[in-house]
């Protein structure tokens, strides 16, 4: 589905204020214009002008630099000429107010900017959206951008899209159970969508209009009680998290479970990681490994990564595979290690080019691998 070029850009990417400042001075140029063809047509009909001396005898009332009649005017002629110069002045300080406004609160600068962040959203492909900026959805951008996943905010809050571009994060305003926002934000080639909205029904719309843009997306909502992990299971999310039923988890998993929940948390979160966790999909035609054993594949000692878990295409999960484990096609190798051993599992199952895609598109993560062990 394309957008309408400038219509759409006007319509739902330029800010509130500058579409309004934008409509008044579009508006105050239409009425001077109006004014300058009625004047001239006033002059050239009713008073049997030739056209160039009425559209001059317009234009210097208009402007009111104080020229004399070029002609003698009639008594309704000259009514006429008051009432146009009156109207000529409203306008054209209008106009020089607006533009004022314009200039003073940076709007066309803001122009500028915006439409220098649609040519970087136009281009965005395999990226991640982020809808709703509170509180979740600020912790679910800061692991993203600590990741080095390319990735778009949408919020209605002009605040908490101010909020978010300060952070250096890309970020648009509207409303994200919209298609016309979804489409903005390039649904189209995205990789995954987050609806992180306070509303259960809004992240419900979010992931109907997400799927029917995009089936092939991967959906993760939040969800706030249990009725609602069920609608949003229904409608199609991939994953539903509830941050009171996970959080009262992780809560006593911390007071059961301290040293492993130190550990869990530090392979799956923040920047400060000596260890990763990741994904890597076998491909049916390309990788050397299928048909073997984890023993006989020998990923462990070419590489030092640990594959800790298999999903197979049908979705059932391996835990702990062993090393009698057959790699079969379409498997997810979940896999953990330092920076250094997951790039040489990825150079391990590369023969020249890349044959393995990551479960979601992501971009390299150089400023989270050490110095050290570049």
């Amino acid at each position: 589905m394309r957008r309408k070029g400038r219509d759409y850009e006007h319509k739902y990417f330029l800010s509130p204020d500058y579409q309004r400042i934008r409509r008044e001075l579009i508006g105050s140029v239409v009425i001077l214009a109006g004014l300058f063809i009625t004047g001239t047509i006033w002059f050239w009909l009713v008073d049997k002008w030739p056209f160039l001396d009425a559209a001059y005898m317009t234009m210097i009332t208009l402007s009111t630099v104080g020229f004399g009649e070029i002609r003698p005017l009639k008594p309704h002629s000259r009514l006429f000429t008051m009432v146009l110069i009156v109207a000529g002045v409203v306008t054209i300080g209008y106009m020089v107010n607006r533009f004022t406004e314009a200039i003073i609160q940076g709007y066309f600068q803001e122009g500028i900017r915006l439409r220098q962040k649609r040519k970087v959203i136009d281009k965005l492909s395999g990226h991640y959206i982020v809808c709703g900026f509170g509180r979740m959805g600020t912790v679910v951008a800061q692991e993203f951008a600590a990741e080095g996943i390319p990735f778009i905010v949408i919020d209605s809050e002009k605040e908490e899209v101010e909020r978010a571009t300060q952070m250096g994060y890309l970020a648009i305003q509207g409303d994200a159970t919209l298609d016309e926002y979804l489409l903005l934000a390039r649904i189209d080639t995205a990789a995954c969508i987050i609806a992180a909205l306070s509303s259960d029904a809004d992240n419900l719309y979010t992931v109907i209009s997400a799927k029917t843009l995009n089936p092939n997306i991967r959906a993760i909502a939040r969800a706030s009680t249990e009725e609602a992990v069920k609608k949003l299971q229904r409608a199609g999310a991939d994953a539903v998290v509830s941050p009171y039923i996970t959080g009262g988890k992780r809560l006593a998993a911390a007071a059961l479970r301290p040293q492993v929940m130190d550990f869990v948390d530090g392979i799956i979160s923040g920047t400060e990681k000596s260890f990763y966790l990741e994904e890597f999909r076998l491909q049916e035609d390309d990788c050397p490994f299928i048909g073997q054993s984890l023993m006989e594949a020998g990923l462990r000692a070419k590489t030092g990564a640990l594959v800790v878990a298999i999903r197979r295409r049908n979705g059932i999960l391996i835990a702990g595979p062993t090393g009698g484990t057959i790699l079969e096609a379409g498997d997810t190798l979940i896999c953990m290690g330092t920076a250094e051993q997951l790039r040489a599992l990825n150079q391990l199952l590369s023969t020249g080019v890349s044959i393995y895609t990551p479960a979601f598109p992501r971009i390299p993560r150089k400023k989270d691998i050490p110095a050290s062990e570049s």
